[in-house]
């Protein structure tokens, strides 16, 4: 692996269970680096599963203890169960209270104010949807209307994925409903915009949770029912943004040492099936040996065609957009 700049950040994609592979790949990385993964990264994005873990890291926790976590909570949080089959009924499918008793006593109650303000200050961007606004918001660590907040309720604000879990205080949903499943873009904003880092002295890692290729079937189209189509839509719409904001930093910031890394999955694992964490862990192998080896992920340069056709419009909205 080429060694980092003097500035790291990292962004990882939203999945669900699938961040188990991302946790993985990190614990690899602080076995080779000989130091945990929230001393190697000054800023950290996240989108619903990716929260977890970039919330986890700034808040000092190891990738080792993350990992364990998304084990041992796999089969609680998603668990199948009649609650879970009436979703229909109740616009959900599970609780999250597993989440916020096992995440939430790790967390020890931080507020995001306090990891920016304790030295040395932990830059933290999650991204959720407001549906009251509709638009997607970005929590930052150092935002004034922020700072009350508690870690754990950015964290489940980002990951309120639809028809999984209900949504908070009544208008944020998971933050891959908008354009940022994956938070690439936004960080890499945020390094040069706020920051102020030099594109030059700055790494930024972006870490995907497994992309189905073109190989693999999903059924036949023709014979979907609406409970089939829901999930194809989800899953299809934030693989393609992923892609738009991988092509968007390459393209707009092009001095980064960008290293987007990803892997193809051999069949569909849906982002609350607990059974496949085996296949994830080894996933998550495979992950952590092509970010060890720098074997960056081919989509990297088959979307830069992508940027010159889309203007950024984030940059310049109204309000909390950016």
């Amino acid at each position: 692996m080429k060694p980092f700049r003097k500035n790291v950040a990292l962004a990882i994609d939203g999945g669900g269970i699938r961040g188990i592979m991302v946790a993985k790949a990190l614990t690899m990385l602080e076995d080779a680096l000989g130091q945990p993964a929230y001393e190697t990264f000054r800023l950290t994005a996240g989108t619903s599963t990716g929260s977890i873990l970039a919330a986890g890291i700034a808040s000092d926790i190891g990738a080792r203890a993350l990992l364990d976590m998304y084990v041992d909570l796999g089969d609680k949080l998603f668990k199948k169960s009649f609650f879970a089959w009436t979703w229909l009924l109740r616009g959900y499918r599970y609780s999250r209270k597993p989440l916020i008793k096992m995440f939430g006593e790790m967390l020890e109650n931080k507020t995001l104010g306090q990891l920016w303000d304790s030295p040395p200050s932990s830059a933290l961007v999650l991204t959720t949807y407001d549906l009251v606004s509709n638009q997607t918001r970005f929590i930052k660590s150092w935002k004034p209307q922020y700072r009350d907040w508690s870690v754990l309720k950015a964290v489940l604000a980002s990951s309120a994925a639809p028809t999984y879990f209900p949504v908070i205080d009544g208008r944020y949903t998971d933050g891959g409903v908008g354009a940022y499943n994956n938070p690439c873009f936004i960080a890499a904003y945020e390094i040069v915009k706020y920051l102020r880092w030099d594109e030059n002295e700055t790494t930024l890692i972006s870490l995907g949770t497994g992309r189905l290729p073109p190989s693999v079937k999903i059924g036949e189209p023709d014979r979907y029912t609406p409970l089939h189509w829901l999930p194809r839509i989800i899953e299809s719409r934030a693989h393609d943004s992923a892609d738009q904001q991988v092509g968007l930093v390459s393209a707009m910031f092009p001095a980064l040492d960008f290293r987007r890394i990803q892997v193809d999955l051999k069949e569909p694992i849906e982002v609350d099936d607990a059974s496949k964490i085996h296949d994830l862990l080894n996933y998550g192998e495979e992950m952590g040996k092509k970010l060890l080896s720098d074997e960056l992920d081919p989509m990297r340069n088959a979307t830069q065609d992508l940027a010159p056709a889309m203007h950024p419009t984030p940059l310049t909205a109204k309000g909390d957009q950016i």
